[in-house]
């Protein structure tokens, strides 16, 4: 599934996501719940967000960074990184935690499986074309 109709169906079925971005590592902008302007500050304050929670977990010897929430009184804002990308979401106050991570891992998940398709789809047509 391609980011932009995982997103939709993400939003579709979670009631607590308010707004969803998904960045690619060098952090560009791969798809957006949101206008592109909105995306671009989202996914600035998120890489810089992840950094610093980076910065930390190297400070402490831990593993790599795969999941984060940071809580307000108005809402959250979570991450969830994968290999290839970071999914950034907000939500409003007091969300079910493990349910935002698990439909954000889901996400991250539905357009990777999209991305292998579409590499199985283009070796198909160049092995085709020979």
């Amino acid at each position: 599934m391609d980011a932009t109709a995982a997103i939709a169906e993400l939003r579709e079925l979670s009631t607590q996501i308010e707004t969803v971005v998904v960045i690619a590592r060098d952090g560009s902008l791969v798809a957006s719940s949101v206008q592109e302007e909105a995306a671009t500050r989202i996914a600035a304050a998120a890489r810089d967000l992840a950094e610093g929670a980076d910065q930390v977990r190297r400070d402490l010897g831990r593993e790599a960074l795969a999941q984060l929430q940071a809580a307000t009184p108005e809402g959250s804002v979570f991450l969830v990184v994968d290999d290839h990308r970071t999914a950034v979401a907000t939500t409003g106050a007091d969300p079910t935690v493990g349910l935002v991570f698990y439909d954000l891992k889901t996400l991250l998940r539905q357009i990777a499986e999209g991305d292998g398709k579409a590499a199985d789809e283009e070796q198909e047509r160049t092995d085709g074309s020979a």
